[in-house]
């Protein structure tokens, strides 16, 4: 008789303890999915689309960019020199000495082409 009290017991806390794991994943998983989604959101207002503007002899041009050293590394503003384009993983103390002079300037970019030919130059 004394056996079988101790078994219901032991399958009580067991299941007690598979109810509380199962959870506390669920809890994690609901997190993890919560804060990736607010990344896939700040990142969708980070990157603009990209638009043209009308210059003075009403010829269609795409906005220009500007490479900018932020906390050691490059990141691409939109040539408002404000909004963030791009965050990179490119350490400026790698980029040649010029290239980071003219980085830590505010280095310009001309079109989309031209950034990307930079960004794959420099990536590691």
């Amino acid at each position: 008789m004394n056996d079988k009290k101790y078994s219901i017991g032991f399958v009580i806390i067991g299941l007690s303890i598979l109810l509380l794991v199962s959870g506390a994943y669920q809890l994690n998983f609901h997190a993890v999915e919560e804060r990736a989604e607010e990344e896939k959101v700040q990142d969708a207002e980070i990157r603009e689309p990209e638009e043209s503007i009308e210059t003075e002899g009403g010829a269609m041009k795409n906005y220009c960019y500007y490479l900018l050293e932020k906390n050691g590394y490059v990141v691409v503003y939109l040539s408002d020199r404000e909004t963030i384009y791009e965050y990179t993983s490119i350490d400026v103390e790698t980029l040649p000495v010029t290239v980071q002079n003219e980085v830590k300037n505010g280095k310009y970019i001309e079109d989309i082409e031209e950034l990307y030919g930079f960004l794959e130059n420099y990536s590691s």
